[in-house]
């Protein structure tokens, strides 16, 4: 309002303890095709529907089950969901119903609904799940009329059940349903992939051989085209960017040139349903035959099938379900006789409320597009997210000879500083190649600082950086040595190699990801130390990926007291039939309650009920090989920054020199909630504790309540961010030169 005086921060926010789930019930049920993390998506609906005081039913195997009904329709507890966070696929079963998709079917379900007053249902599943559940509820009311003229409901019945609430989560590898960033289970099927294709290179480097891997896509090209980002593919096919005629022979001329560059492996990522501008099939055994007859490279074909399906969901799994189910379960709390069906989705780092139908009408759009001949407008529909990964691949997957580069007369130099972390080589790897393109000549710095001003500079080529995007570490190596003390000697070499752009990639404290997966045999609690300094987000979001009882971290001060109530808990938790327990500690979260002293205090006080197990993950934390997400972000953020020093570089070119003298020349790029925002670095003075090396505030923060609730802890949550019914962009604002999309 006009004129209106802007509420403190603490009238505006919103706790969730004021919406009660006391005489509801609510239902969960899988459908569809079965994707990695569904189950966190299930257990995490299920504890917060209890935790909020509603009945939770387990609809088993998906709509069938509904319009069966009986045994397929049971209560669940608390305890049912133990141990199921690490399991992929679904345990509560799917299966396409074609009795559902009939008026009698529906009948039948709503028959079996109303016997259990549930009126709040959770769809984990497809846009056809989806749709048929919106379908469900638009006919509720004559579903009802039809039960009660048959006799089989009364009439009390009927007025207390009179409104179906639905909210759905998107359960799909092929990340084909538009209006969210990820699906459930794609980030899953990508290491997948991944997997296999690191497994492949090792064996193809050997033999110099030519790879084509069909991964999963019949309608849409996600998993092939990020997976191409994330292993530097040399060719990917995709639905949604048919190759032009002639193609044959660009492919062909490339994978031969990459040859001659002493590379020697190809890799060719096709998705099940790549198409040619004329709609043809673009099959793995006809680019084998192809690649055979015109270059008589040794081709091999692997088909990963439903292994992308297989396995245990990911870290970004098991927490983008958790935090769509809890988010689903506010919505039905929610809801109102008004309030459309919605889908939970991810934006950024965002979780928001979408209308279900609006998605599955873009979702169905993008498809009438591509039978159009549509293409690019199939891209825009998709979303900000494909959209991005196919502009990057196109950055990085064509060089034209060195005659045809630009020639910009700026030189960039990259180096990496801070402790290493996985996909340091990917970021380097794209900055080299999207630097080139843009026609600067690129240098490479070695051993971070230390090496700048010892002068171990040199110029780095297309390439020197091929079969960087897989590798662990800093291939350019990095130290911790502070800039400060070497200032004029960093000066004199960048003089020397006439530098007119720095990008640094590091920071404070960088790490990959926790993996932590820990199920004991008999009532055992095992306590472990994560890396991160004194910030727990790592410890954070691994408790919420491994489902942990409790998590120490410096951002949140405890005390003996609450250590005590820690233990109780726990011995509460495991004289019932749960036999596992998992206590995080960050490195840095107390210096007197140290990880020992932890272990020993749960180790005393848990005697005759459980046993203890001690672990220091230490620097394992930073070495492997880097997930797909470390991969695909890294060579898309060091893409985009790039392309932002190209521009500065240009707004500040005059009379022959670079004028670098204004904040903004100097900036951070990172996410801040949904969009990656260049921000100069001088503006971070006020938001940085430079004592401890972290932000003031933490966005991460509000999670731990989150994983609190799902470990039975009274908490409270602040729900601020939630409850407000978005609406699916189709025009989005043009990127500046402050944020940008990713």
């Amino acid at each position: 309002m006009a004129g209106a005086v802007a509420p403190k921060r603490q009238d505006t926010r919103k706790f969730f303890e004021n919406l009660s789930g006391a005489g509801k019930s609510i239902a969960v049920l899988t459908s569809g095709g079965d994707a990695q993390g569904m189950n966190a998506a299930v257990r995490a609906v299920v504890r917060m529907g209890i935790y909020v005081g509603a009945k939770v039913y387990f609809i088993h195997e998906g709509y069938q089950g509904m319009v069966d009904g009986g045994d397929n329709i049971k209560e669940a507890t608390w305890e049912s969901v133990s141990s199921m966070l690490q399991v992929g696929g679904t345990v509560i079963g799917s299966a396409r119903c074609k009795e559902f998709r009939s008026h009698e079917g529906r009948l039948k379900a709503a028959h079996n609904l109303v016997q259990r007053s549930i009126t709040n249902l959770c769809v984990i599943g497809g846009d056809g799940s989806l749709t048929g559940a919106n379908l469900f509820r638009e006919e509720w009311s004559g579903l009802l009329d039809e039960l009660l003229q048959q006799g089989l409901i009364d009439k009390e019945a009927a007025c207390s059940n009179s409104e179906l609430h639905i909210v759905g989560m998107v359960g799909s590898i092929d990340n084909d349903f538009c209006g969210t960033d990820m699906t459930i289970g794609t980030d899953s099927a990508l290491h997948r992939i991944i997997e296999v294709v690191d497994a492949i290179m090792t064996t193809a480097q050997s033999h110099q051989r030519t790879f084509v891997l069909e991964v999963m896509g019949r309608h849409c090209g996600y998993l092939a085209l990020v997976s191409a980002l994330a292993c530097g593919a040399d060719w990917v096919f995709i639905p949604e960017m048919p190759p032009e005629d002639g193609w044959e022979d660009s492919m062909c001329q490339k994978l031969s040139e990459n040859r001659a560059d002493k590379k020697r492996l190809n890799i060719i990522i096709v998705a099940e349903g790549a198409i040619d501008c004329h709609n043809k099939a673009v099959t793995p055994d006809y680019i084998k035959d192809l690649v055979v007859r015109c270059l008589g490279f040794d081709t091999r074909v692997t088909i990963l099938g439903h292994v992308q399906r297989g396995g245990t969901p990911s870290a970004f799994d098991r927490i983008l379900a958790s935090r769509m189910g809890v988010e689903a379960v506010l919505a039905l709390l929610e809801a109102s006789a008004t309030t459309p069906a919605c889908v939970v989705s991810l934006v950024g780092n965002q979780a928001v409320r979408l209308p279900l139908m609006e998605c599955v009408q873009m979702t169905q759009e993008v498809q009438k597009a591509m039978d159009e001949k549509k293409f690019e407008e199939a891209v825009r529909l998709r979303g900000r997210s494909f959209e991005n990964n196919l502009t990057t691949y196109r950055l990085l997957s064509y060089r034209n000879a060195d005659s045809e580069l630009p020639n910009s007369s700026f030189n960039v130099a990259v180096l990496n500083v801070g402790a290493p972390a996985a996909g340091m080589n990917a970021a380097v790897r794209s900055a080299v190649r999207v630097g080139i393109t843009e026609g600067h000549k690129m240098f490479a710095v070695s051993d971070g600082f230390e090496g700048f001003y010892k002068g171990q500079i040199k110029e780095i080529k297309w390439g020197d950086v091929g079969g960087w995007t897989g590798q662990g570490g800093s291939l350019l190596g990095t130290k911790r040595t502070l800039p400060g003390k070497h200032l004029e000697k960093i000066a004199e070499q960048i003089k020397i190699h006439n530098i007119n752009a720095l990008l640094v990639i590091g920071g404070f404290e960088t790490c990959d990801r926790i993996k932590q997966s820990a199920s004991g045999t008999k009532r055992r609690v095992f306590i472990i130390e994560t890396m991160g300094g004194y910030c727990g987000y790592l410890a954070t979001v691994g408790g919420l990926a491994a489902g942990a009882d409790t998590v120490y971290i410096y951002e949140e001060p405890f005390d003996i007291r609450d250590l005590q109530a820690n233990v109780e808990h726990l011995t509460q938790k495991m004289k019932t039939s749960i036999q596992r327990g998992i206590v995080l500690r960050n490195e840095n979260s107390n210096e007197n309650f140290t990880t020992d002293f932890i272990y020993q205090l749960y180790t005393e006080e848990g005697r005759g009920v459980f046993d203890c197990r001690k672990n220091i993950l230490g620097h394992m934390q930073q070495g492997g090989a880097p997930s797909p997400f470390d991969r695909n972000f890294g060579t898309k953020i060091a893409a985009k920054a790039i392309q932002w020093i190209t521009r500065t570089l240009k707004e500040s070119y005059k009379g022959g020199r670079v004028f670098a003298n204004s904040e903004d020349t100097a900036c951070l790029l990172g996410m801040r909630r949904r969009a990656l925002v260049f921000q100069p670095v001088s503006q971070l003075r006020d938001e940085t504790d430079f004592v401890h090396r972290i932000p003031k505030e933490q966005w991460w923060l509000k999670l731990r309540p989150l994983m609190k609730i799902l470990a039975k802890y009274k908490t409270s949550y602040d729900v601020s961010d939630s409850g407000q019914l978005e609406h699916v962009t189709r025009v989005r604002p043009k990127e500046t030169n402050t944020s940008a999309a990713i």
